[in-house]
């Protein structure tokens, strides 16, 4: 066994034991048949092929192959709401606080998060025009953008939002990456919909108090779309779940973590509420809520993937002889 052989059996442990011990050799002398005489490692495209074919394997050993649809899903519906979010902000962004307030501002705009609100907007256009690929593209550029704006508040000493702004819209980042390639024009219009409703519903409720309702870390606005984009989800499950297609359920699983971080306020206040009598979340509990959330979210998917294996699923059939495929 040589040094590729090797390191091509190490990814090859992303599949399930039975698996490998079946098609194993198989998979190996493949991409051992392919491979210059010269390679002593393995191309990422092979690697990031073998891990998405071990991840379908063990959601298929675990009864959970719709769970991947359902990310798809749930990715469509985070790169909608954080379109709208983007045009939400965006308007804000150009709601200056009076002059006599003191309070810096980043050129014509609130703070730097402009630069992250334009991404999203030009991230659902890019979806709209070219999916696969540059969509991909634009909507992790997007991501990194709004991650990044803590840090280059810090370094450039400009303002920014809110931390309990940009924590939800980097929660909806990460699934929107997940957004389908395939799909049909109606869904793929959805997002920038969404981002021009945002900025019309933000110019539509008025200018006067946008700048200080951002700062204040969007308590006013976030939680109505959280509590939007939960119902949404669950009708989504209720419907599919009739048909015994369960993506709206993992989709809803999935969303759970922005959904919390919008809905971080409300959540805090209930919290300062049974320990004070008075539902008025403090800035400590509203920190230590939104950890909780972006901590123990994304743990459910994988929980709920275990638990559905351990719970039983329908036995796995002998695999075919010809293509080890399992019925």
């Amino acid at each position: 066994m040589n040094e590729l052989e090797r390191r091509y059996r190490r990814l090859l442990r992303a599949y399930p034991p039975d698996y490998r011990r079946e098609r194993g050799d198989e998979i190996i002398g493949t991409y051992l048949d392919v491979a210059g005489p010269d390679r002593r490692w393995p191309s990422l495209a092979e690697a990031a092929d073998l891990g998405r074919g071990g991840l379908r394997q063990r959601l298929r050993a675990a009864g959970a192959t719709d769970l991947i649809p359902g990310v798809r899903l749930a990715g469509l519906l985070a790169l909608t709401t954080a379109a709208f979010l983007a045009g939400f902000w965006v308007f804000a962004e150009q709601q200056l606080p009076p002059a006599e307030a003191g309070v810096p501002v980043f050129g014509p705009f609130v703070s730097v998060g402009i630069v992250a609100w334009c991404g999203w907007l030009i991230a659902a256009l890019v979806v709209a025009v070219a999916p696969g690929r540059p969509a991909r593209v634009a909507i992790g550029v997007a991501l990194l953008m709004t991650a990044a704006v803590p840090a280059v508040s810090v370094l450039a000493g400009v303002p920014r939002p809110p931390l309990l702004v940009v924590a939800p819209m980097v929660a909806l980042g990460v699934l929107a990456l997940a957004v389908d390639d395939g799909l049909p024009v109606p869904a793929r219009v959805l997002p920038v919909t969404a981002a021009v409703s945002g900025g019309l519903l933000s110019y539509a409720m008025g200018v006067g108090a946008y700048w200080s309702a951002y700062r204040g870390g969007g308590g006013e606005f976030q939680p109505p779309i959280g509590t939007v984009l939960l119902l949404v989800v669950l009708l989504l499950a209720i419907g599919l779940g009739m048909r015994r297609d369960a993506r709206g359920g993992w989709a809803a699983m999935a969303l759970l973590t922005p959904v919390g971080l919008l809905n971080v306020h409300l959540l805090a206040g209930a919290v300062d509420g049974l320990a004070s009598g008075a539902p008025r979340p403090t800035y400590p509990t509203m920190v230590g809520v939104a950890l909780a959330v972006a901590l123990l979210g994304p743990a459910l998917l994988p929980a709920a993937v275990a638990l559905r294996r351990r719970l039983g699923t329908p036995s796995a059939a002998a695999a075919c002889p010809t293509c080890g495929s399992r019925r």
